[in-house]
């Protein structure tokens, strides 16, 4: 069945969907020969799709989970040199994250080299929660945590009311349940509203959660877990 080049470029693993637009909008992409364009369908299984001079081949499908670590970027490559999640998995085949985690941020994230399902997790359109465990410099405040829960303006947004449930008696240790996709939008609402993060970890995506697996550490989905999106 035709589909759109870049979904097929982007189900491959190849990269997102968006990096495949830019491929093919570069003229890097050629589709039986001929150079592709934006918008145009192809069959995988019958049209030789070529970028960059390399056939685009048929790969095993990965789903990974990965206990991130402080310090670690969250690209396959970094210009400074700093450790990615590529070095840590040592992987033959090519996957990508499926979102990010900051520099600093800690705790789950998945990486595949399905499309389809990347992009499941990832559109906003099917709200995939999102928990995260924040340490804060100070108690949160009665007011902020009701800010939280009802939504408020951040660098001019409005955030969709986020769940959020108190860890520590002194208030300082708490969990946000979130399904935005903002770049950093747990670091920047607590910086909205006053507060200094001492540890941000993501401890759960949609069903699944980090469980007991180590930091630094990653392991396969499960076959259930895989259908649980």
């Amino acid at each position: 069945m035709p589909q759109r080049l870049q979904k097929i470029i982007a189900n491959q693993g190849y990269c997102s969907r968006r990096k495949a637009e830019e491929l093919i909008q570069e003229g890097r992409v050629l589709v039986n020969g001929r150079t592709a364009t934006i918008g145009e369908s192809a069959e995988f299984e019958k049209d030789n799709v070529i970028i960059d001079g390399k056939p685009l081949l048929q790969t095993k499908k990965l789903y990974i989970m990965l206990n991130k670590s402080k310090k670690v970027v969250t690209t396959l490559y970094d210009p400074q040199g700093r450790t990615t999640v590529a070095d840590i998995l040592k992987l033959k085949e090519r996957v990508i994250p499926i979102g990010r985690l900051d520099y600093m941020t800690e705790g789950l994230l998945l990486l595949t080299n399905d499309g389809d399902f990347a992009n499941r997790i990832m559109h906003p359109r099917y709200e995939i929660k999102k928990t995260y465990h924040v340490t804060i410099d100070k108690p949160l405040r009665q007011e902020d945590e009701q800010k939280i829960r009802n939504g408020f303006s951040v660098e001019g947004i409005k955030t969709a009311p986020a769940k959020i449930v108190m860890l520590a008696k002194d208030r300082t240790k708490i969990a946000i349940t979130i399904h935005e996709g903002r770049n950093r939008i747990i670091r920047n609402m607590m910086a909205e509203l006053g507060y200094r993060i001492y540890q941000l970890e993501r401890v759960s995506i949609g069903p699944l959660s980090l469980g007991n697996l180590p930091r630094g550490k990653w392991r396969e989905l499960t076959e259930g877990e895989i259908e649980g999106f």
